[in-house]
């Protein structure tokens, strides 16, 4: 992923900001706010739910309905774009999430009911745990190729022997058998085979010699009925509502919770965390999703500014870091190239792809348009930047547009329409091949051999691990003590940043106070200097790719262990085990999983270095699973080219 974003900070007169916020709280927002109303109140939305998205026509048509109607009147026809395609990616995220829950907790439900104790699995089939073995042994070899049987039990031998493993098998003939087994088990009705199959699934896929500890059997049993329970709250949260700028959903949860008496316990808890949440108070940003809706120009002082399709004569001027400088002027040298080549250049070879208007919220008091602060994001590919990468984009565009032309003048009859699009095409394709004079600078080339994956822990927050995939060797490892360096010390204030402001925010829960307290950009800062330490080993050892965790789970996995350690800890008594997982969250460090892989995405696109995703093991040493990630990302890619 070569795309990465910016953002500066937009300047002008007060009378711009303000008719800018006017435009945006009293019209926009409230537009966005009414779609996303009415999508949730129509008759089809449980079909939409089932399909996992919003048809498009309706959203248009939803949209240019609403236009003619007062607040809503008077908007540039790219405030009402980015309204509705604000207004479907919500919902597309929304269905989605709701989606990958209900599989969740499917397939959970379907593991905890297969999932049996050594002593139940004895009783269930009436068979000594010898036999169970046995018969689990002869399973095993039946779907098992042979050379693989031998070494899943030979590491099992040589695990319990704590002698030095051969070949592991890999994860992916792992999970594969593992499928296999588990659908042979929903098949099968015989008592043993049923249990001789549980007991394969619950090991791994492996026989194991050792006497199952039925505590930890117990814990591992509540860990999967607790992220179930979790899901299933998740399950019943809010649709997208939009923003509550003025304030009247809040005062009206306030009558009802003043007036009424909550039915039961939840209802309770839904006035209070409606009552103690945030609110936002700024509103829906405006994206621009042409590169040409944007116009650059300097002032006789040399100063950057930009204006916005559809916002007349609103300018603003530029702030940004001066790392990001650079960027900016190239956005305008990209508009005058064109501006002064009378458009023999395409417009698809800018370097700027898109943009997006925000206001941040500021913490003074004052008129709105003066406290908040206008930012304005920009997103670039940053191949833009260079004479080589220009020429793998303009390759990647004439191969798509050469394919589209040729099947669009295959067909017969064409009408106007497609005429006109072949042209345009043409022109496109003509044009496309003149591209901006960019400096040059070589592609960055690394050792296909060479993976760097990186594992997130709770204790640990990063770990990282440069393998020789193909001998399947490490070549180094790096903890987070030693990526970071002399600025360790940054961590451990930042882990007391966190102590504290969790200790204000107990604070406030006791007195039913709000309790959102942000933190400074210490975090942000850590991260990026972990990002620039992960690229700079990649460049050392010539890495060809990046491997990293999905997110997908984390959050739940964390949650879920702590609240079964707690649970174990403290057995049949809840205020022992909320005050020990507390306790143990504030002493783990809690890390920003997420912003510290956007950070190093966005270092390694700028350094031209590749990005993979894979599934992170869940029961090893911090070093191991950095280890297998790269490995087994590595086994999955040359699977899927056979």
């Amino acid at each position: 992923m070569s795309v990465i974003t910016i953002q500066c900070r937009l300047v002008a007169e007060e009378d711009s900001l303000r008719q800018l916020w006017e435009l945006m709280t009293e019209k926009n927002t409230p537009f966005i706010n009414e779609i996303l109303l009415q999508i949730g109140k129509h008759p089809e939305f449980e079909t939409w739910l089932e399909k996992g998205r919003i048809p498009a026509e309706l959203l248009k048509t939803l949209g240019n309905s609403l236009k003619t109607q007062e607040p809503f009147t008077g908007q540039p026809g790219r405030f009402y774009t980015s309204a509705i395609t604000l207004v479907d990616y919500l919902y597309k995220s929304w269905f989605a999430l709701q989606k990958r829950r209900k599989n969740q907790i499917e397939g959970k439900q379907r593991w905890l009911k297969m999932l049996k104790s050594d002593q139940e699995l004895e009783q269930e089939s009436q068979s000594s745990l010898d036999v169970i073995r046995t018969k689990a042994t002869e399973l095993l070899s039946k779907f098992t190729p042979q050379s693989d049987s031998e070494a899943l039990r030979r590491n099992q031998n040589d695990k319990q022997k704590k002698v030095k493993k051969t070949k592991k098998p890999t994860r992916a003939k792992t999970s594969s058998l593992f499928k296999i087994l588990l659908n042979t088990y929903e098949e099968t009705e015989e008592p043993l085979t049923r249990c001789a199959l549980a007991y394969l699934l619950k090991n791994n896929c492996q026989i194991s010699e050792l006497d199952e500890n039925p505590e930890e059997f117990t814990r591992n049993k509540r860990r999967k009925e607790i992220e179930i329970e979790r899901l299933k709250d998740q399950l019943q949260s809010r649709i997208p509502k939009g923003r509550d700028l003025t304030g009247e959903e809040w005062l009206e949860t306030l009558e009802i919770a003043t007036l009424n008496v909550p039915q039961n316990e939840n209802e309770a808890k839904a006035w209070q965390a409606a009552l103690l949440r945030k609110t936002a108070n700024v509103p829906f940003p405006v994206a621009y999703e042409s590169n040409e809706d944007m116009t650059w120009f300097k002032n006789d002082k040399n100063r950057l500014f930009v204006r916005f399709n559809g916002l007349g004569k609103l300018t603003f001027e530029i702030y940004c870091d001066k790392r990001h400088l650079h960027y900016f002027q190239r956005f305008l040298e990209d508009q005058e190239i064109l501006r002064n080549s009378k458009r023999q250049h395409s417009s698809s070879l800018f370097t700027l792809r898109s943009g997006r208007i925000s206001w941040l919220p500021g913490e003074e008091k004052g008129q709105a348009w003066k406290v908040n602060q206008l930012n304005f994001y920009c997103s670039l590919d940053t191949r833009m930047l260079t004479t080589e990468g220009t020429q793998q984009v303009v390759e990647e565009k004439v191969t798509a547009i050469t394919e589209i032309l040729t099947k669009t003048k295959q067909k017969d009859d064409l009408n106007d329409k497609q005429q006109a699009f072949i042209t345009r095409q043409q022109s496109t394709l003509a044009r496309i091949n003149n591209p901006f004079p960019r400096p040059s600078k070589p592609n960055y080339q690394g050792k296909s051999s060479i993976l760097i994956g990186l594992s997130l822990g709770l204790e640990k927050p990063v770990t990282a691990a440069v393998v020789n995939v193909v001998k399947n060797e490490v070549i180094a490892y790096r903890s987070v003590k030693q990526l970071l360096g002399e600025n360790y010390n940054l961590l451990n204030r930042q882990r007391q940043q966190q102590q504290r402001l969790s200790h204000e925010r107990h604070k406030a829960q006791k007195h039913n106070a709000p309790n959102s307290f942000g933190e400074s950009e210490l975090g942000q800062y850590v991260d990026r200097l972990l990002a620039d330490e992960i690229i700079a080993i990649a460049k050392t050892y010539q890495a060809n790719s990046i491997v990293l965790p999905k997110l997908r789970d984390m959050r739940e996995q964390i949650s879920s262990e702590i609240q079964s350690r707690a649970e174990n800890k403290c057995p049949g008594y809840k205020e022992g085990q909320q005050k020990y997982a507390k306790e143990y969250r504030i002493n783990v460090h809690r890390w920003s999983y997420g912003r510290l892989i956007e950070s190093i995405k966005s270092q390694a696109a700028q350094a031209g270095i590749a990005i993979e995703t894979g599934t992170q093991p869940i029961r090893a040493s911090s070093q191991e699973k950095a280890r297998d990630l790269a490995v087994f990302t590595y086994q999955e890619r040359q699977a899927a080219l056979i």
